[in-house]
């Protein structure tokens, strides 16, 4: 598998929300000590989930309207985390119990409270005019072109003082950076630079697709296929000029290049294919970014349905595209979308569990689905995040899915000793930290057990990756092979039983009682082929 000399390929990735982690000074927001206080449920400790890195998303000074993702100082901790000491503490910690960090960078857009973008609304002659994207009015008053904001309505908003449009692919109070600005792509590498000299291995970084635009601006066409019942108002158009502009790759190959001055630093991209249409989307990453440093999130299993021909067709497909120096990194759940558990139903959960740490790569877990969280119900009149309600697809906004930890049966489950920011699950009597720890057959000893084999078992960790065509279409099976070890891995999609006829003994099961060659229903199997 891919640079094997590096600790990234094979490692399973723990994305913390920071804001619903763990509360140390009880004002209802977790905060960085609180992640330093639960880095032995993490890992380095006897009964820990045992997780290789942990993925923070942002903690950054922000007035919080995206909840972080509207930075306006990418080198300061916002008060409501902590402090950089804090910062420091956290990184000297994890790296004790050999915990790997990753930070959220977000080089797209900043904050209209930034620095940057306060002295370039000032004037058109302000010298961070260029650092944003500002164009002006058509001749009959109306924005500059038909681009569309990913939350809903115009990407453009008018600039009273200016008498200008400026660019905003999110939140009108999220102005687009002008990547396009050599001193825009310096000034972001030297940001990377700041928390790379500050210890941290890597970053995840946020919404790459629209850092190269067209610099004319020109409409996008109507997407034909569009269907306003399955999809958000941004899919009426076609984006082939409002984002995955012609010097995507460029640009990122420039991030890249930061990296070259570090020993053993990874980068992680958010892409999503334009339409969700993939064509080979990911792979493009891979083939024109260096492949040793960089890799793209690959969404299309998270994104499609649950059913076994669908996934299998995918996965085979886009494994036989990798060259053997690609890692890829699968995902099934994170902060902007529904929970594993409540997508699927706790025994599929089960399922996608051993999938997800099965697969070649690296895995990114999302907190709180290792015990089974659910989406939360939060009510209209405490909704937080701001797209909610905008339109049908995100009626419930991204609330539900970011709710406090679930440590405990105590109160406020163990996440903070007051009224936390997001209310806590229903179910969390059910699904907590400390119910699970003592039972054998829990969601979260299950992830253990799949970490846990994921590690010892080398061809689960490195393996190649080779196809299986099992008799049932409702099964998805492929095997992880090294050497002459050949590690078949079975999946009923379905509830139903299913047989399968093989010579194996079962190193892993969903089921507390298994049998070599029958699946029970939603039943997931790791198996050791014989006579190979």
């Amino acid at each position: 598998m891919a640079n094997k000399d590096s600790w990234f390929p094979g490692s399973v990735i723990y994305q913390i929300y920071p804001r619903s982690f763990y509360d140390t000074n009880n004002d209802g927001i977790g905060d960085l000590r609180g992640i330093i206080q639960k880095l032995g449920y993490l890992a380095g400790s006897e009964n820990s989930l045992g997780v290789d890195a942990i993925w923070l998303s942002p903690f950054y000074l922000s007035p919080m309207i995206d909840f972080g993702y509207d930075v306006a100082d990418h080198c300061a901790i916002d008060p409501v985390f902590g402090t950089m000491d804090d910062f420091d503490e956290l990184i000297e910690k994890a790296h004790e119990r050999n915990i790997k960090v990753i930070l959220d960078f977000i080089p797209n857009h900043v904050s209209d409270q930034h620095k940057w973008f306060r002295e370039a609304r000032m004037s058109k002659n302000s010298k961070k005019r260029n650092w944003f994207v500002w164009r002006d009015l058509r001749e009959d008053g109306a924005p500059p072109s038909n681009w569309l904001s990913v939350f809903g309505g115009s990407a453009w908003e008018f600039d009273a003082t200016s008498k200008q449009y400026y660019l905003h692919t999110f939140l009108k109070q999220q102005p687009d950076l002008n990547w396009d600005n050599p001193e825009v792509r310096s000034a972001m590498k030297d940001i990377m630079k700041f928390w790379l000299n500050k210890g941290v291995d890597g970053f995840r970084v946020d919404s790459v697709c629209w850092l190269s635009k067209d610099e004319e601006c020109r409409d996008d066409p109507i997407n034909t296929d569009f269907d306003s019942r399955t999809h958000s108002s941004y899919d009426s158009l076609d984006h082939i000029y409002s984002r995955d502009g012609p010097k995507l790759y460029a640009y990122l190959s420039e991030l890249a290049s930061v990296l070259d001055q570090y020993k053993d630093k990874v980068i992680v991209v958010e892409a999503n294919p334009n339409l969700n249409k993939d064509k080979g989307y990911y792979l493009s990453f891979y083939n024109n970014v260096e492949p040793h440093v960089m890799a793209p999130f690959n969404f299309a299993v998270l994104n499609m349905p649950w059913d076994a021909r669908s996934v299998k067709h995918y996965v085979d497909t886009f494994q036989a595209g990798l060259r053997s120096e690609y890692n890829p990194i699968y995902v099934l759940s994170n902060h902007d979308k529904s929970r594993i558990v409540t997508r699927l139903g706790v025994s599929a959960a089960r399922t996608a569990a051993t999938l997800l740490l099965t697969l070649p790569g690296s895995p990114f877990l999302y907190y709180g689905d290792e015990i089974g969280m659910e989406n939360a119900a939060v009510a209209d009149d405490n909704a937080l995040d701001p797209i909610t309600g905008r339109e049908t697809y995100a009626e419930a906004g991204r609330d539900p899915e970011r709710t406090p930890m679930q440590w405990s049966n105590g109160v406020n489950a163990g996440f903070s000793a007051v009224k936390p920011w997001l209310p806590i699950g229903e179910k969390y009597l059910q699904s907590n930290v400390l119910l699970e720890e003592d039972d054998k057959s829990s969601m979260l000893n299950l992830y253990k057990q799949l970490i846990s084999l994921r590690r010892s078992n080398e061809a689960i960790h490195h393996g190649r990756y080779e196809p299986f065509d099992a008799p049932d279409q409702d099964i998805f099976g492929f095997q992880r092979i090294v050497d002459d070890e050949v590690i078949l891995v079975l999946l009923n999609f379905v509830g139903e039983s299913r047989v399968v006829d093989i010579d194996g003994d079962i190193l892993f099961s969903t089921h507390p009682t298994a049998t070599t060659g029958v699946l029970a229903p939603n039943e997931a199997q790791i198996i050791k082929l014989r006579g190979v």
